[in-house]
Parts: structure tokens; sequence; C-alpha cells
């Protein structure tokens, strides 16, 4: 059940960005929510012992919280007895400091959000970097072909950070299930790899990607937009939709072609990567006739628009 007061005191919300603590005011307002919110690996574990309830759904975030998010949260409460939210922006998998500086960070409308959705027992986690790196993480992960091919090359350091925290929120949280939005298309591959090589009980499942009305993947970013490319930043998702429309008479250079021109021409874009890859091995095809029978292929592109990196993708037919 969503929370009735919040929507009385989401203005009144106030964080100290310097401290990364809540103020006395948020503190006493959440008293009288239905959610918990919890910012320490003791408090989590305790009232998580507490409940008992299995199994637990988790819904790891970096906050920005958008409709994308909500949509996640929303398919773990179907199923599961207990959600955990994870509210985290992990410094470990930003290459570039300018990003983690500029990353959006809005808790109060984050909360107001959640409550929206969450019910009395399900919980926020919001820790600060003191509970997720006790000490410094030198762990390197090894992700083969996953890790050297299109995020990979254009965010080194990337993956292996997103293992750092992913696999260290799965050893605090201990979930049943996690979920993962599917426009992080080569992150949840990543993701399915770290289980895999961890023995980690966990599912990981995966969720469509949910994109604005005119198309664009929604995403925490897409606030960091200059007006005039938001409004024409639809292209992207044009852009692909054609190139799975394609693949049936074309073949992989010309849709390559095809998409880099349509998106560059709209205004200030620049491709960085268009592939149509497989979301096992993540391989990039040159030929439509390297399609396998039996797996799924999907059309990948980044795209830079103004200072902000976006990126997308949608399942293209096997031919």
């Amino acid at each position: 059940m969503p929370c009735p007061c919040f929507p009385s005191i989401a203005p009144h919300i106030l964080f100290d960005t310097r401290a990364k603590s809540f103020s006395i005011s948020l503190r006493f307002a959440l008293k009288s929510c239905y959610m918990k919110t919890i910012t320490t690996v003791r408090g989590l574990r305790i009232s998580l012992g507490k409940s008992a309830l299995a199994p637990i759904g988790f819904v790891p975030t970096m906050g920005a919280l958008h409709e994308g998010h909500l949509s996640l949260v929303r398919n773990a409460i179907a199923v599961c007895p207990v959600v955990v939210v994870s509210i985290y922006v992990n410094p470990t998998q930003f290459n570039d400091k300018n990003d983690l500086k500029n990353y959006p960070r809005t808790p109060g409308s984050d909360l107001a959000m959640l409550a929206g959705v969450m019910r009395s027992n399900d919980i926020v986690f919001m820790p600060q970097d003191k509970d997720i790196y006790p000490k410094e993480d030198n762990r390197r992960f090894s992700f083969g072909n996953l890790d050297n091919v299109m995020e990979a090359l254009h965010r080194p350091g990337h993956f292996n950070g997103v293992a750092q925290v992913v696999s260290r929120l799965f050893e605090i949280v201990k979930p049943g299930k996690a979920y993962f939005g599917q426009k992080d298309f080569q992150q949840l591959a990543v993701i399915r790899e770290l289980v895999r090589q961890t023995g980690s009980r966990v599912e990981i499942i995966g969720n469509p990607v949910i994109r604005e009305a005119d198309g664009l993947a929604m995403s925490s970013r897409n606030r960091l937009l200059d007006p005039e490319l938001r409004k024409k930043a639809g292209v992207i998702f044009a852009a692909l939709s054609d190139a799975a429309l394609m693949i049936e008479k074309k073949d992989v250079p010309a849709i390559n072609e095809h998409v880099r021109h349509k998106i560059e021409s709209a205004g200030a874009f620049r491709v960085e990567y268009f592939e149509i890859a497989d979301d096992l091995e993540l391989k990039p095809l040159q030929s439509k006739s390297e399609m396998k029978a039996g797996r799924k292929y999907y059309a990948c592109v980044a795209v830079r628009a103004g200072s902000i990196r976006l990126i997308d993708n949608v399942e293209v037919p096997v031919m």
C-alpha cells in the first residue's frame, strides 16, 4: 500500500550532500511512512532478520528514479513478500570523475516516488561509501568478451566497478531475486556472468526498456539533456527501430551506416558505437549470416547528446 503521508511532506525533505546524511526533518517524516528507510548494513540485516520473509526481492539503483525504476519495483512486489530498493551512487564504476560529480542526486523525490508503490514491510536502503566499502576493494573481475566490447571499450573499468558494488550488495541483502532493466543490456549480461562465476543463488530478472512518449529510453541522465536536444532525442529509438526492420533485406554494414546517419543528421548527436550482438557472448556481428538459431540479438547504440551520454537497444529478428 502506498504511503498516504508522503505527498504532504515531500517538499520539506532535506539532504545534506556534504555530510551525506538525512536532516532531522526527513527522519521525523519517515517515521510516519509505511516503508522503512535504512542507512546502515547492520540496520538492514536486523530488519530483514526480523521479517524472515522470502524470497527477498532486490532492486539496486543509483537514485534519480523514474518510471523505469518503479516498474522494476512493481515487478518485484508482485512476486516477493519483501522488497529492498537500494539507492547508492557507486564511485568505482565511474571512469570519469566529472560524470560522478554531475550524476543527479534527488533523494527527496526518490523517496516520495517509492512511497507511492512500496509496502510497510519493504525497505529503502541508502548506505554511505563506508558501508559498501569498509575497506578498499581491489578485486578484479574477468568477464571475457563481455568486458571487451561496446561499453567496456568506451568506459574502461566500468564493469569491474559494477561487479564490485553488485556483489557487495548481494552479500549484504542476500536476495532471492534481483531486478535489472534491459536498457543496460551489457550490464545485465555481465551481472548474469558474475552470478555464474560466484555461484550465487540469486535469480537475475531482466525487465523491458521503459520509454518516454517519443521512444527515448527512460534514464536518470535524460533530465540533464539540453532542452533542444531532448526534443530531438527520440531519433535514437527511431533509428534502432529502423535497424530491426532493415535486417530482413539489408546486411549489418548498411544498417550501421543508416543508423549513424539518421541519428547524427538530427542535430548535435554523435554515435560512439552501433553494434548488433547476441545476448550471451555479446559478440558484434559483421554479417547477419553469423546469426545463430536459438539466440536473441539486439541492436545496441551509445550516443553523445551534447555532453550527455545515452545508451539504448532493441531486439532484432534472427534471419
